[in-house]
């Protein structure tokens, strides 16, 4: 077998030795709250503006197509999930199914995924702040990266930073807090939706389609419904934070099904009302013209109190889709490093808490480093084509394994999967196709430098290229 397509066993992925092996704390109820958590933040509170922008009214349709498109990733995730309870995701999955070479491509598009969301939503949280920072005195030049004007962005640097403190002290404790700010942020958007819903206008939903469907070129830049559905993508992705979870789950089979298709469910829900309440309340190009959409609604329907309220709870509950993400990272990077594809140390777990807490630290450095710098739109869309790349390699490790292994047992059986796995595949590349160019550009060249890691360094270094121990 060449080094390529070289393959883990999967009954081995769960055998692993002392002081390498993640502690199982987490239920269902720590599952849901991980994969809600990591959905509904940054997309819904502030790329609702921007997909207005490109789609007008027609971004309904743009939630719907994206959100039908997760939908699918997320039965496969939940019949590999159970079947591979082991950390790692879509990489754990692509190197037990498709080898080596594809699970170090699958791996390092998740790097890219996972940092970029952390830093994205670092930056909408810092959007929300904004207004309690000006008025406490902060200086403007720290409020915003160089592509505002500013000199650093740095609310976003720190709240990067408090949330990486929160998850090296332990999963449990992380997992406790999170399921607090997941209340309060559903509540929060529950109150939009009655209060928005009042003041429903139907004229503002035409024309429906000003750009069309699948879009045009305008000013250099693609608009449309799918051109607002590839960038509101990443307001539906985090449920497969929840299979990076898998090691550290109690009962995986029961546990993850739960949290893996209940969370997708419920966010396409709540996704689907909040932006009919939102176009309803006010005209798609009003909400492209703020950072805060959400609160901008509340405010000029004149509920200065509610536009506080929502405000506030974004500022408390967005830091949860950084602590499920800022999670997943670390486990991916973990994972890989275990695996020998990175270097052994990062492998290494805490004693007393059980968590990896030097990968932990760094995924936080380089998230925090771009959140300083760059803008939302900017990060969103290159994390949206690691995401979509990790997505389609989960759809055909479903579809290989039922072909190549049909009778292995399955706790959760992806239903329809001859039509839900290649749904899911073509929905994936329509949206990566639907990215602007250069975005597509910085992908590839992020895959490049990957590539060139692995052959100098990795294909050398993994577990598989050694011979076996006596």
């Amino acid at each position: 077998m060449a080094f390529w397509n070289r393959r883990k066993a999967i009954d081995s992925l769960t055998d692993q030795p002392q002081g390498r092996r993640l502690n199982r704390t987490l239920g269902w109820p720590h599952l849901m709250a991980l994969g809600i958590g990591a959905t509904v933040g940054a997309g819904i509170y502030t790329l609702i503006g921007v997909g207005a922008g490109l789609a007008g009214p027609g971004v309904i349709l743009s939630f719907v197509i994206a959100g039908l498109v997760c939908i699918c990733a997320a039965l496969a995730y939940a019949e590999m999930a159970t079947l591979m309870p082991a950390a790692g995701g879509a990489y754990t999955y692509s190197y037990a199914v498709l080898g080596e070479g594809l699970a170090w491509v699958v791996g390092w598009s998740l790097i890219l995924e996972y940092t970029l969301v952390c830093s994205a939503v670092a930056v909408g949280w810092s959007a929300h702040v904004a207004t309690f920072a000006v008025a406490a005195g902060f200086p403007e030049a720290l409020l915003s990266g160089p592509y505002a004007g500013g000199a650093v962005n740095l609310p976003a640097v720190l709240i990067t930073f408090v949330v990486a403190g929160l998850l090296i002290a332990g999963t449990r404790e992380s997992a406790r807090v999170n399921l607090v700010l997941v209340a309060v942020k559903l509540t929060a958007l529950a109150a939009f939706i009655v209060i928005a819903g009042a003041a429903f206008n139907p004229a503002h939903f035409h024309p429906f389609l000003p750009n069309g469907f699948a879009g045009r070129t305008l000013g250099g830049a693609k608009v449309g419904v799918m051109a607002a559905a590839s960038i509101i993508f990443f307001a539906f992705y985090g449920f497969d934070t929840i299979s990076t979870a898998a090691e550290e789950t109690k009962d995986p089979g029961r546990n993850l099904t739960i949290g893996i298709v209940g969370s997708m469910a419920a966010c396409v829900a709540l996704y689907i009302a909040v932006a009919a309440a939102a176009i309803g309340a006010a005209p798609a190009q009003a909400l492209a013209r703020s950072e805060a959409p959400l609160v901008a609604v509340l405010a000029g329907l004149r509920h200065p109190m509610a536009a506080s309220l929502v405000a506030g709870a974004a500022v408390v509950a967005l830091p949860t889709v950084i602590l499920a993400f800022l999670y997943g990272q670390s486990r991916i990077f973990f994972v890989m490093a275990r695996d020998g594809l990175l270097h052994e140390r990062l492998a290494r777990v805490s004693a007393r808490t059980g968590t990896p807490v030097l990968m932990t630290a760094l995924t936080a450095v380089g998230a925090a480093a771009v959140a300083g710098l760059l803008s939302l739109k900017e990060i969103a869309e290159v994390a949206n084509a690691g995401t979509l790349c990790a997505f389609i390699a989960v759809c055909v490790c479903m579809i290989v394994l039922r072909l190549r292994e049909p009778a292995r047992p399955r706790v959760f059986r992806t239903p329809l999967w001859w039509l839900v796995g290649p749904a899911g595949v073509l929905g994936c590349v329509y949206l990566f196709v639907s990215l602007p160019g250069a975005t597509i550009a910085r992908f590839f060249v992020w895959n490049a430098i990957g590539l060139v890691v692995y052959l100098v360094f990795a294909r050398r270094s993994s577990l598989l290229a050694k011979p076996p121990r006596c």
